[in-house]
């Protein structure tokens, strides 16, 4: 142990920037030996300046710069990074306008937001390159008209970006915040025209991230520990990925057809079916009651492994067969005009995806709060509260089929509402407040940012379940908002049964026979000495709590 603990000293005494200059120059050493035998010649340059201004995608950089200046400044993400205001950004409802057209650029977190941009760095320089800042057709000539100009065309990026990310909003399914189902959009439109090229990308992007984080994270000491942790998946707004995904592929399609740059169709289909792998796309799930979830693996893989069939039937480039076709000669090949009605039905059935989607998007959103809850704090319209086994009125507003008896999803934990944003939320469950203790929760509107933090604090009885008290506090406001069943120790001494309930202040105690109680306390305070019914109780530093009987010591009760 001695020796560990030495160890991890020695790893902190060295400062940060020398670990992170032993990194760069490990990656410099490799650059400079593969370029040594590669001699690109300024291949890469050239090609760049070719399609960008400067040989630099500048929309990407401002669709970057634009959502990051939304998540600093109108989400107070510069004065608090890592909780920035995210509740009135989110998609609640139709209702809810204001959420609709900000969810799409508003992120809950940093590592929310910089997953996000790192994938719009990813994969929007290849969209773009396609797109190109100057016109691809033959006899066009830049500025010689509006469509042609380069600023234009370096504007288009980030207003499409724009565009996207509001079409998201609208047929996003269910409560989701993030720029990810633009990012989703925006891989697909690069996989459409460069497949191998933008898993390429994305492979290298991992590895960019995973040199970042060795640079600034240089080493990291864990131990084992008792965690709350929800299924990754169920995290993740899997649905709205594939919509953007899905978008993201016909306008790639679209330009690849104007431009006769369709890719071969078994690069296709491997790109898109990696991309969907590595990206989860396969997890689609629904919820249950209780903090459960339904994934559903079989159908999941199924579906891409038939979207990708279905996207290289409708872009995949059939060769010279279809060449013919767009040079407008007899169709007198009966497998040219079969190729051609796979391309007709693919296209068909590929928006009766999207449009199904949409729908389904259309119904979630057209929620409306009914009731909503007594909140113990008020803030800015917002109701905040803690219950259990309460209706979840939007989870139950879409159940069908395995969602729980008749359609009723029920939850427990910190809840939000507000009627007038058409909001009812589980901030945090019963067994995520349980394992951490302590959770705060951020409200208020754009300007104006407020804190609500909720504690739990209980005993764990001995052969029996936990005894605890929810607070939650805002400013000097302190309101005790939930406290449980009392819960009776199960060894007995002296014949005597020892009850545990929370009080006012702190928790009580209550020695009782079969037939009556025999005396009440409180829990005592570190160290203190408290008597009941020929009783002594005692709490230790460790956070036992023990009983005593003339010689007799028992542990009754301990904290969490």
């Amino acid at each position: 142990m001695v020796a560990g603990v030495l160890q991890i000293a020695l790893l902190r005494a060295i400062p940060w920037w020398v670990w992170a200059g032993v990194v760069l120059v490990a990656v410099l050493l490799s650059l400079g030996v593969t370029l040594r035998f590669e001699r690109p010649r300024g291949r890469w340059g050239h090609a760049l300046r070719r399609r960008f201004v400067l040989g630099i995608p500048w929309g990407t950089l401002l669709t970057v710069a634009g959502v990051a200046a939304f998540y600093l400044v109108v989400q107070s993400g510069y004065e608090h990074p890592r909780k920035p205001l995210m509740i009135p950004f989110v998609s609640w409802s139709y209702f809810y306008p204001f959420g609709v057209l900000t969810s799409p650029f508003a992120h809950s977190g940093l590592n929310h937001v910089t997953s996000n941009l790192i994938g719009t760095l990813t994969f929007m320089p290849v969209a773009e390159y396609a797109w190109g800042h100057f016109p691809q057709s033959r006899g066009s000539q830049s500025f010689a008209r509006l469509r042609d100009n380069p600023f234009v065309r370096i504007l288009v990026v980030p207003v499409v970006a724009v565009a996207v990310g509001l079409l998201s909003g609208v047929f996003s399914f269910g409560p989701t915040i993030g720029f990810s189902g633009v990012v989703f959009a925006i891989a697909g439109f690069a996989l459409a025209s460069y497949p191998i090229t933008s898993i390429l990308v994305f492979l290298g992007a991992r590895i960019v991230d995973l040199v970042i984080r060795a640079a600034t994270d240089p080493f990291s000491v864990s131990r084992a520990s008792e965690v709350f942790v929800t299924p990754g998946w169920a995290n993740i707004a899997i649905q709205g990925h594939l919509y953007g995904f899905l978008l993201g592929l016909a306008l790639g399609g679209y330009l690849a057809v104007r431009r006769d740059r369709l890719p071969g169709p078994s690069r296709l289909w491997f790109a898109t079916l990696l991309f969907a792998v590595l990206q989860g796309l396969w997890q689609l799930y629904t919820p249950l009651s209780g903090g459960r979830f339904v994934l559903y693996r079989a159908v999941g893989v199924a579906a891409i492994f038939l979207l990708a069939a279905l996207v290289v039937a409708g872009m995949g480039d059939y060769g010279d067969r279809m060449f013919l076709s767009r040079l407008d000669l007899p169709l007198t090949d009966r497998s040219l005009t079969a190729d051609l009605r796979t391309r007709e039905l693919a296209g068909i059935v590929f928006g009766a995806v999207v449009v199904a989607l949409s729908l389904t998007a259309v119904w979630t959103g057209l929620f409306v709060l009914d009731d909503g809850v007594d909140g113990e704090i008020s803030v800015d319209g917002y109701e905040v509260t803690y219950a259990e086994g309460i209706t979840d009125e939007y989870t139950s507003a879409f159940a069908v089929g395995p969602f729980g008896d008749g359609g009723q999803v029920n939850t427990s934990g910190v809840i939000v509402t507000s009627e007038s944003r058409e909001i009812f939320y589980t901030f945090a469950g019963k067994r995520e407040l349980a394992a951490r203790g302590s959770v705060t929760l951020v409200l208020g509107s754009p300007g104006r940012y407020e804190r609500v933090v909720a504690n739990r604090t209980a005993w764990n009885p001995v052969g029996n379940d936990s005894v605890y008290k929810v607070y939650l506090s805002h400013g000097d406001t302190r309101r005790l908002a939930f406290s449980s069943t009392p819960s009776t120790v199960q060894p007995r001494i002296a014949g005597r049964r020892i009850v545990l309930a929370p009080a006012d202040e702190r928790f009580g105690l209550a020695v009782s026979n079969r037939t009556e109680t025999l005396g009440e306390t409180q829990v005592p305070t570190v160290g203190r000495n408290v008597s009941a019914s020929g009783l002594r109780f005692n709490r230790t530093k460790s956070g036992s709590l023990f009983a005593f009987t003339n010689d007799t010591r028992v542990r009754i009760a301990g904290r969490p």
